[in-house]
């Protein structure tokens, strides 16, 4: 028992090895696991402090638990009995289907990514690319949403821009859960998406025992106090004007609703407009083929940000103008249950959709482009376009925004932007202005993001 034993030196240094894994695997790596989670949550808890609306525990709960409580969810249950049985396979099998389908869907929201990296890279941003206003924050109706209840932003789609944008300014409110589309699968924003608290949704190759997966997660979220981000138009905007509501996820809040029972949901309309959207010839080329969308891939973003640090390092950078955001009057779902319609969904989104146009803002180089559409051809003609249009909306009642609270300012920089492009040549001896044969969708494109407000038709119809 106590004679010496050779072994080779390759084995010696494996068994160390093995030794030394296991060490760690079950004693000091869930030592080191129990102290940083102890710092997180210490941490959380300051921070929640300091916001408006506190990270709700259902966030912070492990990726994994998330997913196992959707699987043991009845709901979830009955669906994959369902799906086994339409598909005649047997039931694990579809039970391993709906946990893929909820691993893909369940984020892993991380605190620390989130305020120490997400919001400041959203800020930093931001306030690169454009001169970021905040025209209507309406800080008294959203001081008197309930805090028991869940809040919900709901915001029209112009660019990708707009994450980033309304994750910094509402980041001293609360954290939002965004539903963001395949786009966004791929390394490295995946792994940076969900640490943010964002969740995946397929808008296409899906099933029902998928939706329920998704809306089950959607309505336990809800339930649970998330506050969320959601886009009713589903996709950005490749007209420029607003789109009609698609009711997928608002469905699934509706469904899991119940007025008096459940905690209660107010949507908060968030409105955004810019004087250039990053990606509105890729928007605008779309639209004219026809196609759904197109291809999401980081080479361009990659060239687009070496083509900005050359810019900054040779003195030429300079923003792409103002983009501003609004918020509309907050609405309570059981306020808006308590009136019965044919169609609640379709009233709901309508609702959220008109509350968003109500209060879209208007920016420089939208103003610019409405007139400049409607026919003002020269220098004088577009002051009193633009003159005209101010009036006769305020007349109505729509709040316009101009830069600086100075018109010529307003004017000169929305024609400065659409020159730089070459979208609009100006002849500065007859003072005329003359779009481009390049241009006149992009002016058409910036036109149809202000056309509800300032068309004069559409004011007539409204004051009727």
């Amino acid at each position: 028992m106590t004679s010496p034993v050779t072994l080779p030196l390759w084995l010696f240094v494996l068994i160390v090895l093995f030794a030394a894994f296991t060490f760690a695997s079950h004693f000091l790596f869930p030592s080191v696991r129990w102290f940083l989670r102890r710092r997180l949550e210490r941490a959380v808890a300051r921070l929640n402090t300091r916001l408006k609306r506190p990270i709700q525990p259902f966030k912070l709960a492990r990726r994994t638990d998330t997913v196992r409580r959707l699987m043991y969810d009845p709901q979830v249950a009955q669906a994959i009995h369902e799906h086994a049985r339409e598909n005649k396979i047997r039931v694990d099998v579809a039970a391993e289907k709906a946990e893929r389908y909820a691993r893909e869907i369940v984020p892993g929201f991380s605190a620390f990514t989130y305020f120490s990296f997400g919001t400041r890279a959203a800020r930093w941003l931001s306030q690169s690319l454009y001169r970021v206003r905040l025209t209507n924050p309406n800080d008294d109706a959203l001081e008197k949403v309930p805090d028991d209840s869940t809040v919900i932003f709901v915001m029209n789609h112009r660019s990708n821009m707009d994450y980033v944008l309304v994750t910094w300014i509402v980041a001293e409110r609360s954290t939002l859960a965004y539903a963001v589309g395949e786009w966004a699968r791929v390394w490295p924003l995946r792994s940076l998406v969900r640490a943010m608290g964002g969740y995946f949704i397929r808008r296409r190759h899906n099933n029902p025992l998928y939706r329920k997966v998704l809306a089950r997660y959607v309505q336990i979220a809800t339930d649970e106090g998330v506050t969320q981000a959601v886009f009713p138009e589903g996709g950005l905007s490749r007209t420029g004007g607003l789109g009609q509501p698609k009711l997928g996820l608002i469905s699934y809040i509706l469904d899991g609703f119940t007025p008096g029972e459940s905690r209660d949901v107010v949507f908060v309309p968030v409105a955004l407009n810019y004087d250039r959207v990053m990606e509105d010839r890729n928007l605008i080329e779309a639209q004219k083929g026809g196609t759904a969308g197109f291809n999401f891939t980081l080479t361009p973003i990659f060239r687009y940000l070496r083509r900005q640090i050359w810019h900054r390092i040779t003195g030429k950078f300079h923003r792409y103008g103002y983009a501003a955001v609004s918020f509309g009057e907050p609405l309570s779902l059981t306020d808006f249950l308590a009136t019965k319609r044919p169609d609640q969904p379709a009233a709901l989104g309508d609702a959220l959709m008109d509350s968003i146009a109500s209060v879209t803002p208007v920016v420089p180089v939208p103003l610019v482009a409405h007139a400049l559409r409607d026919g003002a051809v020269t220098a004088e003609a577009l002051d009193a376009a633009i003159a005209t249009r101010i009036a006769r909306a305020e007349q109505k009642g729509v709040g316009i925004h101009l830069a600086r609270d100075d018109l010529q300012y307003t004017v000169e920089a929305g024609l400065r932007a659409l020159e730089e492009r070459g979208f609009i040549d100006r002849d500065e001896d007859p003072n005329a202005i003359t779009i481009t044969e390049r241009g006149a969708p992009v002016v058409d494109y910036y036109a149809a993001s202000v056309a509800h407000l300032l068309d004069a038709e559409r004011l007539e119809d409204a004051a009727e």
